[in-house]
């Protein structure tokens, strides 16, 4: 029988972020999504600059100019991140596939290690574009 009161009635909350306890794997499945938004954007520049390469060369100097600038530098230091940690995270996925790596102890360790990586391989693309002069 239904409520003939017309009052509102008490609907269960579902959890949220303030009632799970915060761990690595919780984090790391966040920042997977996050990366694979930023990955959507950088395929946006990445097609602005094919634009910006077939309508000229005032045009490319431009859109250049943009992503070049400190901003723009630091919007791909921020891709080349989600590059790499994306892909970390992806061969931590393909394990989990195969059923390997399920337990807390090694789920915990792969995500520290897709994390590390992603900060390593970032530092060192970055490092070398440095010394090689790519980034004047």
């Amino acid at each position: 029988m239904t409520d003939a009161s017309g009052a509102p009635r008490q609907r269960p909350l579902s959890p949220h972020l303030q009632v799970w306890r915060w761990h690595i794997t919780m984090f790391t499945s966040i920042a997977h999504r996050a990366t694979g938004v930023a990955l959507y954007v950088g395929a946006l520049i990445l097609a602005g600059w094919c634009v910006a390469l077939a309508s000229g060369p005032d045009a490319y100097l431009a859109y250049m100019t943009i992503l070049g600038s400190p901003l723009g530098k630091l919007v791909f230091f921020g891709l080349t991140i989600s590059v790499f940690y994306h892909l970390a995270n992806g061969v931590r996925h393909l394990m989990w596939d195969a059923g390997a790596g399920l337990d807390i102890k090694s789920a915990n360790f792969t995500a520290v290690s897709a994390i590390a990586f992603a900060i390593a391989a970032t530092v060192a693309v970055w490092g070398i574009a440095a010394m090689t002069g790519a980034l004047s």
